[in-house]
């Protein structure tokens, strides 16, 4: 249940506001997910998911920067609103990496299906702000955020690849 304290100050009523805070909601989301990706890199030890992370951090640098533009692009100020859903995923993250850390194999399988699930909030996301950037004519806006799209979709794409093996060294 949301506390009357955690709403926005003003009320969302109208497509504009509404983009707005699912902006707001991505840009929290991301730098949350930034953050994460720094804590999985110490703990990883395989070196093809460690390169998949590190390669995303810096991509996930770049979505954040975009998402400034965009809010620069509408003549806001970046602002975060919180993403309870990112909240939740890194949340369950760091809980699966306290409860697999004795486990190398398991812990890396665990950390791929993390950011699948990740990948995914992400991807969802970006499709439907750049469904209302559209409608509202937003051509600049719709740029960056298919750009943040198609890294999104690029690396999901690599870590399903990733699985496979994963899994395989820990029947190993």
């Amino acid at each position: 249940m949301v506390q009357l304290s955690e709403r926005p100050v003003a009320k969302i009523t109208n497509l504009q506001e509404k983009f707005i805070y699912e902006v707001g909601a991505m840009y929290d989301a991301e730098q949350r997910f930034w953050e994460a990706q720094q804590l999985m890199l110490q703990c990883c030890q395989n070196s093809q998911l460690k390169s998949l992370i590190e390669t995303h951090i810096r991509e996930t640098e770049q979505q954040i920067q975009n998402l400034e533009q965009v809010f620069n692009t509408l003549g806001q100020q970046p602002k975060r609103i919180t993403c309870d859903a990112a909240a939740g995923l890194v949340s369950d993250g760091q809980k699966f990496m306290l409860l697999a850390a004795e486990s190398q194999k398991v812990l890396s399988l665990g950390l791929a299906g993390c950011q699948a699930k990740v990948e995914q909030l992400e991807i969802a996301c970006y499709r439907g702000l750049i469904q209302v950037a559209e409608q509202m004519g937003q051509q600049q806006v719709v740029q960056l955020l298919q750009q943040n799209l198609q890294q999104e979709e690029q690396t999901a794409k690599k870590i399903e690849q990733q699985i496979p093996q994963l899994l395989k060294e820990c029947r190993s």
